[in-house]
């Protein structure tokens, strides 16, 4: 399984102060030297972390692949198409919420997200939607175009170690099933940790998770290279 390491938390902690430290592409390089075998980063409407020259810098430095996460706007179509990252993951978006909240919206509105994604497919752009793992929204991606879901593991984060574990991590195993049935390929991410990640492995459809505030947490303590090794041997 492969691990794509989400950096924006180091971006969010450079914007405390306004400078420039930390520095976002030397915590790229070093999550790639480490194992890393994508960067995502999330530029938001609001630009709360990630900055639009940070994507175009990363784009040019970047070893392994760029994970682009943008909501569904005009702008960061616009962007997009300007970067070309290797890789964009399309993610519902709310200014109010301190983190996405949740998945994607598809199956009320297939036209619209089948129109938004196939200029980004024809430029070369691998497309993943962001959404919950639900019956509905995965047969609804199938018919947009994009070649990824990926699946928010959130409710499953929230219930592990609870009653309600096994329940949410059978919703997953059921939608990556569904979603392998109908040629969709499968990454997964979203308040996964070091406690909680290795059942990940018990989801065999599942090619990479995009795992951040987890791993710049522990990087605070155990150093950003440490961090993503460990959870690189985790996942393996």
């Amino acid at each position: 399984m492969l691990l794509g390491v989400n950096i924006d938390h180091i971006a969010t902690l450079r914007n405390a102060r306004g400078g420039l430290e930390p520095n976002l592409l030397q915590a790229a390089l070093i999550c790639e030297k480490a194992g890393a075998d994508g960067i995502t980063v999330h530029l938001r409407e609001d630009r709360r972390h990630t900055k639009d020259n940070d994507v175009y810098e990363l784009k040019k430095l970047l070893k392994t692949r760029l994970n682009l996460e943008m909501a569904l706007t005009e702008e960061m179509h616009r962007i997009a198409l300007d970067v070309v990252p290797e890789n964009v993951c399309l993610v519902p978006e709310k200014r109010e919420e301190v983190t996405t909240e949740g998945g994607l919206e598809v199956a009320s509105r297939i036209e619209f997200v089948k129109d938004f994604v196939k200029p980004l497919v024809d430029a070369g752009i691998v497309v993943s939607l962001f959404i919950d793992p639900d019956k509905k929204q995965v047969e609804a991606a199938a018919k947009t175009g994009a070649q990824f879901i990926e699946l928010h593991t959130g409710r499953y984060s929230e219930a592990y170690g609870t009653e309600n574990e096994e329940l949410e991590l059978n919703h997953l195993k059921d939608a990556a099933k569904l979603a392998h049935k109908l040629g969709l390929k499968v990454n997964a991410g979203h308040g996964l940790t070091y406690e909680n990640v290795h059942r990940m492995r018990e989801i065999p459809e599942l090619i990479e998770l995009n795992i951040g505030h987890n791993i710049i947490a522990h990087a605070v303590f155990d150093g950003l290279e440490k961090a993503v090794i460990d959870m690189k041997n985790l996942i393996k």
